[in-house]
């Protein structure tokens, strides 16, 4: 046994037999463990699935709605009321009613506020890339539409490369059946927020919906049909409220949460192939032999891993003002750490937060200004 901890050397060491351990690991039939990034990826998931579960489900549970018949507010399967109808009624004095609408109402109101741009202060839109349907949506069109034309938006004017991936035309109908339908869905979703789910329902099975509901839902299934075959990623960069304030949060927090890109070590970029782990496994070391360069041209696109795979259509090894629409999905993150991975390196984007965010705006600062 050798003690390699003196050894400049040791942490590169300890990469190369990680991940030769890690594919001999595989080459045996034993079953491998998921890289971070990608059980992140699945968490993510995870999390998105069952905040799209709650979001369809929340008005017929009472979880959270506002009744225009009865002109109520439900919270958590409870009537929450300001206290406006006791004093009308004369049951309460003005001060009480005044206390009321502080406690019950402006308090609240606040507290999610804050809490809400606190989070998105210290860590971005993590909302956005974590738990909001509509971005969940996003990224489910995308899939789709890939399949379809190679590419993410229909606007792109070129395909964007996925491994193991080719375009096929099959899936065009596909696609454009899922965004009516989930037109459609969304309309009816939010005329649930404003009329009880049973009316609306009810009408919409057994009876005709009236005429103001039939409107809501033509006009709601029409515009977000559109919004989810032509707009839907320029909806959340530049339409969504939500989003741009948890941007201007997260832009005035110099330690807020950010994708970290080891400069000093871009080269290794330029062959950084988007392709399957398994073909970049079978390609020989750098250095091996002089046809090297030539093997990896003819074996896919090269550098863009991270930039195909983020749904934003942003560049991940930007600088942080560049970013102002990441939605910290980490899909950049599993991109590097697959494609690395695979050539025995380990990545070079990571999530930074505190001082070393800062050192990385202090750093793409002194760059900018080289």
């Amino acid at each position: 046994m050798t003690d390699c901890s003196g050894c400049a050397s040791a942490s590169g060491c300890s990469s190369a037999a990680t991940s030769a351990s890690t594919q001999t690991t595989q080459g045996s039939g034993a079953p491998a463990t998921l890289p971070a990034t990608a059980q992140l990826q699945r968490r993510r998931r995870w999390f998105q699935a069952v905040f799209f579960a709650v979001f369809l489900l929340a008005p017929a549970l009472n979880l959270l709605r506002f009744d225009l018949t009865e002109t109520q507010l439900w919270v958590l399967g409870f009537r929450w009321s300001l206290g406006i109808d006791a004093f009308l009624r004369g049951d309460a004095t003005a001060v009480q009613t005044a206390w009321s609408i502080v406690w019950r109402g402006i308090l609240p109101v606040l507290a999610l506020v804050t809490a809400f741009l606190t989070v998105a202060y210290h860590f971005g839109r993590l909302y956005c890339g974590w738990l909001c349907p509509h971005f969940s949506l996003v990224e489910t069109l995308n899939d789709l539409l890939h399949r379809a034309t190679g590419k993410l938006s229909v606007w792109d004017k070129s395909p964007t490369p996925r491994p193991g991936r080719t375009a096929d035309k099959r899936w065009w109908p596909v696609f454009l059946v899922a965004c009516m339908v989930f037109g459609f869905v969304w309309a009816i979703t939010l005329l649930t927020y404003l009329l009880p789910p049973t009316l609306v329902w009810g009408n919409l099975v057994h009876g005709p919906l009236t005429p103001n509901q039939a409107r809501f839902l033509v006009v709601g299934t029409l515009v977000f049909t559109l919004e989810f075959t032509l707009a839907r990623h320029l909806f959340c960069r530049y339409g969504c409220a939500v989003g741009l304030f948890q941007s201007l949060a997260w832009m005035a927090n110099p330690k807020g949460m950010v994708v970290s890109f080891a400069r000093e070590r871009a080269r290794e970029c330029k062959t950084c192939e988007v392709m399957p782990p398994s073909r970049l496994r079978r390609l020989p070391p750098e250095g091996a032999h002089a046809d090297l360069g030539a093997a990896r041209q003819s074996a896919g696109p090269r550098g863009s891993a991270c930039d195909h795979a983020c749904p934003m259509r942003l560049n991940p090894r930007n600088i942080k003002r560049m970013m102002f629409a990441c939605v910290q999905c980490g899909q950049c993150l599993t991109a590097c750490d697959t494609t690395q991975t695979a050539q025995g390196r380990t990545p070079t984007l990571e999530w930074k937060v505190g001082l070393d965010a800062v050192r990385e705006t202090l750093r793409q600062r002194r760059e900018e200004q080289r």
